[in-house]
């Protein structure tokens, strides 16, 4: 395993670190076994970094990192993330005593003393701009319930806004192949902020493992089902925000990439991990096969200066005019 500093933070995390929204809830089901030898599988191969949030299974994800991690706490880091158990557009959402109440909730569910990265999850850009909420995080953390903060964002002026307030240590992106945007603005200032970049979704809800047809058929508690045209959250929270028959179009269309690198999903989280503003990916995952899949990415090699342009010309050309929503 490798590992990388996260931004202002002194975590040094893995390059490879794994997401739990899969485990928790709303992409179908997963046994509370399977979900910990898939915990147990990663953190066996150096991964010492997990991101959660208090929605994902209503806490369920939470309490299985709890069970998972319980002695490891020194070693193996989590973030988690608060807001959306309330009115994200109410500004009360954001106070001191309710963010305190999410916070102590989290660190029950986690069974830790403090969180070491502690999100705003996807808040309005209002919310952002306006700031209140980071002197609320400030004071959490001089309270010594968090160790760092930052924000998960849906779109790159939501970033270049957070990354104005100095105690904003991460910021958590949409961002794969076929979501290549924060390249050009974002990046560069996190850059240049010193700030880290989270990867969610590297395989646009698994678009990019090349094993989708048209016809797939998703279970109704998948949102892969229930959100597919942003009926229940932004749009881009689900195959990257594309028609999924033409995801899956495009999907076929990139299977070149695969070529010398085994996966088509190694391969596109190569391409993310040589990123220089990239932190670390946070592939989901439901059963030990896939978490050895995706840590299948630290042994591909890396794109060409050829792939690379290849790459970049498809996306603007035949992925970018079908991206819906603001991103």
């Amino acid at each position: 395993m490798l590992y990388r500093t996260l931004g202002k933070t002194n975590l040094s995390i893995s390059e490879v670190s794994f997401g739990t929204w899969a485990i928790g809830g709303s992409w179908g089901q997963v046994d509370e076994r399977t979900a910990l030898s898939g915990l147990a599988r990663a953190m066996d191969a150096g991964v010492n970094f997990f991101d959660t949030a208090d929605v994902y299974g209503d806490g369920r994800a939470e309490r299985l990192l709890a069970q998972a991690t319980k002695g490891r706490e020194d070693s193996v880091f989590i973030a988690t993330k608060f807001c959306r158990q309330g009115d994200i557009n109410d500004p009360s959402t954001y106070s001191l005593a309710q963010v305190r109440a999410y916070c102590e909730a989290s660190l029950s569910r986690l069974q830790r003393d403090a969180i070491d990265l502690y999100q705003i999850h996807c808040p309005p850009h209002e919310i952002i701009q306006q700031g209140d909420v980071f002197t609320v995080l400030d004071q959490l953390k001089q309270e010594g319930k968090i160790r760092n903060y930052g924000v998960s964002v849906e779109t790159v002026e939501e970033g270049l806004s957070a990354m104005n307030y100095p105690g904003v240590a991460a910021l958590q992106v949409i961002f794969n192949l076929f979501r290549q945007k924060p390249v050009q603005a974002l990046f560069p200032r996190a850059l240049e902020r010193n700030v880290g970049i989270l990867v969610r979704l590297p395989l646009a809800s698994g678009l990019l493992t090349g094993k989708f047809t048209a016809n797939a058929v998703f279970e109704p508690d998948d949102h892969r089902h229930f959100n597919q045209d942003g009926q229940a959250f932004n749009v881009g929270e689900t195959f990257a925000g594309l028609p999924f028959a033409k995801g899956v179009e495009l999907a076929e269309k990139l299977r070149f990439i695969a070529q010398g690198r085994h996966t088509m999903a190694r391969a596109s989280m190569r391409w993310i991990l040589d990123h220089p503003a990239v932190t670390c990916v946070i592939p989901g995952f439901k059963t030990p096969q896939q978490v050895d899949d995706n840590l299948g990415t630290l042994d591909v090699p890396s794109f060409t200066k050829e792939e690379l342009a290849t790459l970049q010309q498809f996306y603007e050309t035949e992925v970018h005019p079908f991206i819906r929503g603001v991103y």
